[in-house]
């Protein structure tokens, strides 16, 4: 469809505006279409992305790492979606098209009306065109000139007025507070359009995108943008509606004035402060929805089926419940602050010291549980059984105990001989 070309009599805005909405319509719905052709890129690449899935699917069911039920339906969850959003026209015009378009002023509809905000029941842009008409013959008519004194107090006001910065600068106040008027409202509105429209043609490309884990961040990136769009979108029209109702009837009266001839030497300056005060709302409405949008992530529950696979696939599920227990005490964990896992190893180190056996060393000599030969001793003397463990000697056990008195060599022939 070829949009209209601009039409200077039906006003700059409204020509302005209706082309770039045109070309942003017709970019987001005829890109769609011409990548949802058979036999497109998109066709291809998808037809790709979807053979290469279900390909790592079952090569994950022959190695025996078959999914639990959270992951069987997350994957066939995504296939769903990918498929609706990539091949379906009208849903994909339902669930994406139509809120990134049309959501933005509907929205701002809701809102602006109940606080009487212009264009919010419909005619922004109309209205937008007849302000730019009225600074337009404001900046033909000027400021004025200042009366011829005829008397001590016209005196007064004419040399009390402050003087210009340099000759012309109150000409160039009133075109500059157009210009920023009109670069305000056709940029802002123009620039979250455009965006839209060409994130819209590219949709199925990243909609594609959500099947793998690795590409996933683009699928997120594509939502981001798009969520900022429309937001921006909705932003600046309220911004824009709060400029109308305080400039319209501003500048119906000064139109008054300056055709009842009377002199308005304030009036350039003042213009000029309020256009670029409102650029620079405008400017941080954009600003604000890329923040917002910045910040949207998907569930996690989109990131654990995914996870789980993976962890069966590097062998995590063979690994021993203590070994298991000692590597996560070891490693820091994701998302835990490095105090607590300072504690963990801790505990742990202390847990595998308590449960182990040490076995005690001592030097060979006086008090050594060894013989003269190196044979290790009982308690008691006795030689070391095989079955019994070798540990530490309790107090007071170190050396053989003495049962009989000690009786010398001459005694004991004499008890002989007797």
């Amino acid at each position: 469809m070829e949009c209209p070309a601009l039409v200077p009599e039906a006003g700059f805005v409204r020509s302005m505006m209706a082309f770039v909405d045109c070309q942003a319509a017709t970019l987001g719905a005829g890109g769609y279409q011409a990548l949802a052709t058979p036999g497109s890129t998109l066709s291809l690449a998808l037809t790709g992305f979807m053979t290469l899935f279900i390909a790592l699917f079952g090569y994950r069911l022959l190695l025996g790492y078959g999914p639990d039920l959270r992951s069987g339906m997350f994957s066939f969850a995504k296939i769903a979606i990918v498929l609706a959003l990539a091949t379906s026209w009208p849903a994909y015009r339902t669930l994406v098209y139509d809120v990134a378009l049309r959501g933005p002023a509907e929205l701002a509809t809701e809102i602006g009306a109940p606080s009487g905000l212009p264009g919010a029941g419909g005619g922004l842009v109309e209205r937008l065109d007849v302000a730019d008409q009225a600074m337009t013959a404001l900046a033909i008519l000027g400021e004025g000139h200042p009366p011829v004194p005829v008397d001590a107090n016209q005196v007064a006001a004419v040399t009390q007025t402050v003087p210009q910065p340099y000759p012309g600068f109150n000409t160039f106040a009133i075109g500059g507070a157009r210009m920023l008027f009109l670069v305000g409202a056709i940029a802002g509105l123009a620039a979250a359009r455009m965006i839209a429209g060409l994130l819209l043609a590219v949709g199925p490309l990243f909609v594609a995108f959500l099947l793998f884990e690795n590409t996933r961040s683009l699928f997120e990136g594509w939502i981001r943008v798009l969520a900022g769009a429309a937001l921006a979108a909705f932003g600046t029209a309220v911004a824009l509606g709060a400029e109308l109702a305080l400039i319209e009837p501003w500048l119906t009266q000064l139109l008054a004035r300056r055709t009842a001839d009377e002199w308005l030497p304030g009036m350039p300056v003042e213009l000029l402060v309020v256009t670029i005060v409102f650029a620079v709302i405008i400017l941080a409405m954009l600003y604000g929805a890329a923040r917002i949008a910045w910040g949207f992530r998907l569930a996690p529950i989109w990131h654990a089926g995914p996870g789980r696979v993976v962890e069966m696939l590097q062998g995590r599920d063979a690994v021993p419940a203590g070994a298991a227990g000692a590597a996560g005490a070891a490693a820091p964990a994701e998302g835990r602050s490095r105090a607590a896992t300072v504690v963990d190893a801790v505990a742990a180190t202390q847990r595998r010291e308590a449960g182990n056996t040490q076995v005690a060393a001592y030097t060979p000599g006086r008090g050594d549980p060894a013989g003269p030969g190196g044979r290790p001793q009982a308690h008691g003397g006795r030689p070391h059984d095989a079955s019994e463990p070798l540990g530490p000697v309790p107090l007071g056990q170190s050396f053989p105990r003495r049962t009989r008195g000690r009786v010398s060599a001459s005694a004991g022939r004499r008890d002989r001989r007797t």
